[in-house]
């Protein structure tokens, strides 16, 4: 399972390579010989990904010890089930996952367990259900307008670094769903401070052999309290400010999350509390849609025949103009492809769980203390449960093909009671980013770009995606979806 990276060279994809029905696409591949523990740590403060060798996509369960600790890695559906919903109050956030995640996102709903964890997603829940997220499409399709305007200046094939757009956009999405009038002075911000903080705050070989955390993240803490200094700041003023004329303030994101009251307690939460949650919320609910869409992106440029069938769907369904909450439901084919997407590029590619108490997964004893690892990146890939995985076929997510899978073989949002609070948001947003984008542009790939995943917290193009922009024009719309 744990073995040294090989990549398929630094691969370079270009406009003819678009043309192949089923292009090879760019990951680490996956050797069958073990790595030592220094190739090991290395592998993983560069990308985590490149630490799964062959077996890990072949069998149920792979079990092996780093530095005297258990580690399982996990891919059997089944199994999935019992640590994420069955038996979840055994399998609690692991010390270092707590330890990366703590500094910069203090006690979010990512980090948080137990009761405290309960009380704090109840209260959450309705700032994100069905009618909520409603309300939050008309913020997103303006910022996808707005992005789309800004490129139709741009000269005839220039070319951008849809990364970054993506990045920007999302930024944007959340800033104005939890700020309204304030978000632009934060969105800048924050921007720079979540890339400072996953670029510094990284797993070291004292984590890895247990030292305590006071001594093995002293740089990791000043860090992160560097990276988020300013936002700090900033959040904290606006908490008070908001805290102190609850009555006139906007009705935004962060006004629910400060009046927000537990349906069985009725208690609310501190401002401590709404700070961390609100961080968490940002990096989260900006930066993870932003590399789903980069990905997606991507992999349009690389499949012509699933373009134009996007296309057509998005010209049948909106003839060129701006999707709403109520044409979501009509885009099937688009959220197709943002879920095959996904599933070849997840944005969060593991995932970690301790065992407080031995169990026994896949028919394998797992003893307490272990470290049991689910991986979309691998889960996603799996030989067992996917029919040619390195493929891009959103036909999968078909409602045939969806209802044939095993429940917990696609976790792009995570599983079971933690499955992501912002997962109807998420998929909103990633809707009608693609929808009105293109209608109106193709992207196609620098010629010579490298393409390289890397995944720290969320699985970044390592070289960014810069891509030339082609705008589609008015004939090919009505032409249904036609090519340039």
């Amino acid at each position: 399972m744990l073995a040294c990276e090989h990549l398929k060279g630094t691969t370079v994809m270009n406009t003819s390579e678009a043309s192949v029905a089923h292009p090879e696409l760019p990951a680490p591949v996956p050797p069958r010989g073990r790595m030592s523990v220094w190739q090991f740590l290395n592998a993983l403060r560069d990308s985590t990904i490149s630490t799964f060798s062959q077996d890990a996509y072949e069998l149920d369960i792979v079990h092996r010890k780093v530095l005297g600790r258990h580690l399982f890695v996990l891919s059997d559906p089944v199994a999935i089930k019992r640590v994420l919903l069955d038996q979840v109050a055994n399998y609690e956030k692991t010390e270092i996952t707590r330890r990366i995640l703590e500094p910069g996102l203090g006690k979010g709903l990512i980090t948080l367990e137990g009761d405290t964890w309960k009380a704090h997603r109840r209260t959450m829940s309705p700032s994100f259900d069905l009618r909520s997220v409603a309300s939050y499409t008309p913020i997103m399709t303006a910022a996808a307008e707005e992005l789309m305007a800004s490129w139709r200046v741009l000269d005839a094939g220039a070319s951008v670094d849809v990364a970054d757009a993506m990045m920007e956009v999302t930024l944007r999405i959340i800033s104005r769903t939890m700020f309204s009038s304030d978000s632009d002075d934060i969105m800048s911000i924050m921007g720079h401070a979540a890339g400072r903080y996953q670029a510094t705050v990284l797993p070291n070989i004292l984590d890895l052999l247990g030292v305590p955390e006071w001594l093995a993240g002293l740089g990791r803490s000043r860090a992160a309290r560097r990276a988020f200094a300013e936002f700090d700041t900033v959040i904290d003023r606006l908490i008070e400010s908001r805290m102190r004329e609850a009555g006139n303030a906007p009705k935004d994101l962060l006004a629910r999350l400060i009046g927000a009251r537990d349906e069985q307690t009725g208690g609310g939460m501190s401002a401590t509390e709404v700070r961390d949650h609100v961080i968490t919320m940002f990096m989260a609910g900006h930066e993870t849609t932003a590399m789903a869409m980069t990905w997606t992106w991507f992999l349009l440029s690389q499949h012509p025949a699933v373009e134009a069938k996007l296309h057509a769907e998005l010209d049948e369904a909106l003839g060129g103009r701006a999707p709403t909450q109520d044409d979501l439901a009509k885009l099937t084919y688009s959220r197709m492809v943002i879920e095959e997407s996904m599933r070849i590029y997840p944005a969060v590619p593991a995932m970690e769980r301790e065992a407080l108490a031995e169990d026994t997964l896949s028919g394998v004893r797992v003893p307490k203390g272990s470290t049991v690892m689910i991986v979309p990146w691998v889960l996603h890939r799996h030989q067992k449960l996917w029919k040619n995985p390195e493929r891009f076929d959103p036909e999968r997510f078909s409602p045939e093909g969806c209802a044939a899978r095993p429940r917990f073989s696609y976790l792009p949002f995570g599983g079971g009671r933690r499955i992501c609070i912002g997962a109807a948001f998420a998929m909103a947003e990633a809707t009608i980013l693609l929808a009105t984008l293109a209608q109106h542009f193709q992207f196609r790939l620098v010629p010579g770009h490298p393409v390289q995943p890397q995944s720290m917290i969320t699985l970044r193009a390592r070289h960014g995606m810069k891509m030339l922009l082609e705008p589609r024009t008015a004939t090919a719309r009505v032409g249904g979806g036609g090519r340039l």
